[in-house]
């Protein structure tokens, strides 16, 4: 059941501007232990939820990674996400409405700084694993910089250190699209549906990758010249799938925030602070995720002082985090068990 956590006070945002009085949506599952040293944090990517069991599959069962009959599993909604959290759809105090184009910007180091308000709320000190997979390890590894002290050990799974200009290049193509329909920037939650349906068709590209497309999208033999092909059926509908549960400025303040992610900005560069990083650290790539490529994330995990590099095979690209649940319970559920010294 999706909880709720309503901060009294300002959050100051890196960029200027502030939130007043932010609302922090949260999922939980199990039972914290007397120890309280049973904690799993989950941090989800780009347009997900604070559900983890809605759209991590097996992960939160009895015997996966995140079994909620040994763990208690937290995850929170980011800042600007449609999903419970303070969002571009949420009432600005200052007008008495909806902020829609007028949200301020948030950077990934705002949404960590959100994460710690709910930690220091639930009373949650140390945190045994904190798990992050695409934009989630973005806020997973800039949180355990910022507070190095309150985790044990770290995953993640098919993200970076720094977003790159190819990634950054991805969100621009998206968002020329959402700016391309005339109807964004008009004070309802409905604008930019038309340009938001073509920016995710155009994410989807990257995320799924050509194995993942050519296995899963093929036409039956002759197919008449006139009919439309699937592949061409599958972008349309995940375009409108999308825009049944989003809208188009929360996408863009996340994308916006993607942008910003460097863990090195201000603290003497990426190099210098990975090097700083001393919790053992299990770094994921996926075979064909063209948005974060196996090499990229083996050399993330060589710059981490107690990294270790695991690889999926999965014909699915960067969604095959999403897809290859056996996989991933095989490598994650060791790590999160393995005593350190």
């Amino acid at each position: 059941m999706i909880q709720f956590y309503n901060h009294k006070g300002r959050l100051d945002l890196e960029i200027g501007g502030y939130l007043q009085d932010p609302v922090i949506a949260y999922h939980t599952y199990g039972t914290l232990n007397e120890k309280r040293d049973n904690v799993l944090w989950v941090c989800h990517a780009l347009t997900a939820n604070s559900d983890v069991a809605d759209w991590f599959p097996h992960t939160v069962e009895e015997g996966a990674c995140l079994d909620p009959s040994k763990y208690f599993v937290i995850c929170a909604n980011i800042l600007g996400s449609p999903y419970g959290t303070t969002s571009p759809l949420h009432t600005n105090p200052a007008t008495g409405q909806p902020y829609y184009a007028d949200f301020p910007k948030v950077t990934i180091r705002d949404m960590v700084r959100a994460h710690s308000l709910l930690a220091e709320h639930l009373g949650i000190g140390r945190v045994k694993a904190l798990i992050g997979c695409s934009v989630g390890g973005f806020q997973a590894i800039e949180w355990a910089v910022q507070e190095p002290e309150r985790f044990e050990r770290m995953i993640l799974c098919a993200t970076d250190a720094k977003a790159t200009p190819w990634t950054i290049a991805l969100d621009e193509t998206q968002r020329m699209a959402i700016k391309a329909d005339k109807s964004y920037g008009e004070p309802r939650p409905d604008a930019g549906m038309a340009g938001l349906a073509a920016a995710r068709a155009i994410g989807l590209i990257s995320y799924r990758g050509p194995e993942g497309y050519n296995l899963t999208q093929q036409d039956p033999d002759d197919l008449p010249a006139d009919s439309l092909r699937r592949a061409v059926t599958y972008q349309r509908h995940q375009g409108d799938k999308l825009c049944r549960r989003y809208n188009a400025y929360s996408y863009m303040t996340i994308l916006d925030a993607f942008d910003t992610h460097d863990i090195g900005r201000g603290r003497g560069g990426v190099a210098k602070v990975l090097s700083s990083i001393m919790m053992p650290t299990l770094v994921v790539g996926l075979t064909t995720d063209i948005v974060f490529p196996p090499e990229d994330m083996r050399h993330l995990a060589e710059q981490l002082p107690r990294g270790e590099y695991a690889q999926i095979s999965s014909p699915f690209g960067h969604d095959g985090f999403l897809i290859e649940g056996d996989q991933l319970n095989a490598l994650f559920v060791p790590f999160i068990e393995k005593h350190f010294v």
